[in-house]
């Protein structure tokens, strides 16, 4: 019993001494012959991705973390990008008198309206800096997006993309924790959320889900 409790606690340690994270990407219907792994380690500057990703059409690839760790024929059971910061606004703290509850449009900063009961006013507006509860989709760098937008991977002529980079969004804790949520590699180029129409602010217009799998710490 020992053994066990010191050997937890030496996990533990070395888990946080450097946290990391895996995903092995695969198609679960074994159509696209698309697989890869790529870890997740967090640094100082954010989560660094690395990996590699084989099958691929060579091109740009929407590459994105979905809500749900549920992966089966076609991916589908992934759910939508991960975007927490698509619920219900919670409550913010202003003063005693000033509390209210915040509900921010789709992509206008300025659409506030006052919940039930609260008394938001323009005070609120122009002398607290209010977050955007509500996001659309983006790009890796945008400040508007969801937190499991991470763009595009670029495949080779010979179908592979290599992974390296860092993103300062997502985490391996607190809210924006991907461990046991699902990485989706896509059919196509994501436009990022430009496109110009409602699906490409949900999904980049990336098409259909090639590989998937859960994020699992490392």
């Amino acid at each position: 019993m020992l053994n066990i409790v010191v050997g937890v606690a030496l996990l533990a340690i070395a888990y946080a001494e450097q946290q990391a994270a895996v995903v092995y990407l695969f198609d679960p219907s074994g159509k696209s012959g698309v697989s890869g792994n790529v870890k997740f380690i967090k640094e100082e500057k954010g989560v660094h991705i690395e990996g590699e990703i084989h099958g691929l059409t060579p091109g740009k690839h929407g590459f994105h973390i979905h809500n749900l760790g549920n992966i089966g024929p076609g991916c589908t059971g992934a759910g939508p990008h991960f975007n927490p910061l698509n619920a219900d606004p919670p409550r913010i703290g202003l003063t005693a008198t000033q509390l209210a509850y915040v509900y921010v449009y789709k992509t206008q900063y300025g659409g506030f309206t006052s919940g039930a009961g609260s008394r938001l006013t323009f005070v609120v507006r122009q002398h607290y800096q209010v977050v955007v509860l509500s996001k659309t989709h983006g790009g890796p760098t945008d400040q508007n997006r969801h937190v499991g937008d991470l763009g595009n991977i670029v495949a080779d002529a010979s179908g592979v993309a290599k992974i390296n980079f860092i993103d300062n969004v997502i985490d391996l804790e607190g809210s924006h924790c991907i461990l046991g949520r699902a990485v989706v590699v896509h059919e196509k180029e994501d436009d990022l959320g430009k496109g110009g129409n409602d699906e490409s602010l949900k999904t980049g217009n990336a098409g259909g889900r090639l590989a998937c799998g859960v994020i699992g710490i490392l």
